[in-house]
């Protein structure tokens, strides 16, 4: 029985170093409500607004003028596509809708008397973010607009046994400038703090909960008899 204790609390004592060695996210991180500030006014919503990207298609039409039209017009990497007449347009960073009055805008001050424009979006290229740390599938995963934290996590298959559900990190570029902020999934679940929007390109990534993973460790090496332990 001493000889079981022993090796119970040696091996306790080797996973407590292991524990110290697992790497440790910035606890002094904004919280809250400016940790939404930090990536930019991160704000939650239910049904995201789709603003127009490069590589995406759309079609481009107005009314009774088929020669003024386009079909599968391609976003070009500066984010613009080119119209008869009118030359280029803005598209990327607008939505649909304000590409649309942007088009009447300019063919109604040259061209046409009251044109009625309309841009439908054809294909979008591919969204991804990537959702690293204890999670139980890290990778890279393809989202839709309107795609929150927790969703993101969700597309991970969920944390591990040891997460640290305080220390979830959102790793946004900003202006060409890195971003970070940290958020606490349980009292998002509990309708403490808002489900931030997850954008194209951000990394999610779960804390290690140092007290878990030594509870985790010392029950790998062997179970204390008589003794109940919550996890």
């Amino acid at each position: 029985m001493l000889r079981d204790l022993r090796f119970i609390l040696s091996a306790l004592g080797c996973v407590t170093v292991l524990g110290a060695c697992q790497p440790q996210l910035n606890s002094g991180l904004p919280l809250g409500a400016p940790a939404y500030e930090a990536l930019g006014g991160a704000v939650p919503v239910t049904e995201g607004v789709y603003r127009i990207r490069p590589g995406d298609r759309v079609n481009v039409s107005l009314f009774q003028e088929p020669d003024l039209s386009g079909t599968d017009l391609l976003v070009d990497e500066s984010g613009q596509v080119s119209l008869p007449l009118i030359g280029a347009v803005q598209m990327a960073g607008r939505t649909t809708e304000e590409v649309s009055r942007e088009i009447e805008r300019a063919y109604g001050a040259r061209y046409l008397r009251d044109p009625q424009a309309s841009v439908a979006l054809r294909t979008i290229v591919p969204q991804t973010v990537t959702v690293d740390g204890q999670v139980t599938q890290p990778g890279v995963f393809e989202i839709r607009p309107g795609y929150t934290l927790v969703s993101a996590i969700a597309l991970a298959r969920g944390t591990t046994n040891t997460a640290k559900f305080d220390e979830v990190l959102i790793m946004r570029t900003i202006d060409g400038r890195r971003a970070v902020a940290r958020f606490d999934i349980n009292a998002i679940r509990a309708g403490r703090m808002e489900d931030p929007r997850i954008l194209p390109g951000d990394q999610v990534v779960v804390g290690f909960d140092r007290l878990r993973g030594i509870y985790r460790d010392v029950l790998q090496v062997g179970p204390l008899l008589g003794v109940f332990t919550q996890l």
